[in-house]
């Protein structure tokens, strides 16, 4: 099956099945990120921050992490 074959069948699926999905594919790619001296130091920060009571969206949290890990 190829990926576009895929991509046309996504929506077809239920919300669970999609979680699914998406986990599954989460746990392919952890492997992959390479961690950098910036993640690292973000994730200090917000464990820091979280400690404090501070915290961000989760909004802006994918956001911040889709920075970290594109290349």
């Amino acid at each position: 099956m190829s990926v576009t074959e895929i991509l046309d069948e996504l929506p077809k699926l239920n919300t669970e099945e999609r979680h699914l999905l998406l986990n599954r594919l989460t746990e392919l790619e952890i492997d992959q990120i390479e961690e950098t001296p910036e993640m690292l130091a973000a994730l200090d920060e917000g464990i820091r921050s979280a400690d404090q009571g501070g915290g961000i969206s989760v909004e802006e949290a994918r956001q911040r992490v889709s920075q970290w890990t594109s290349k």
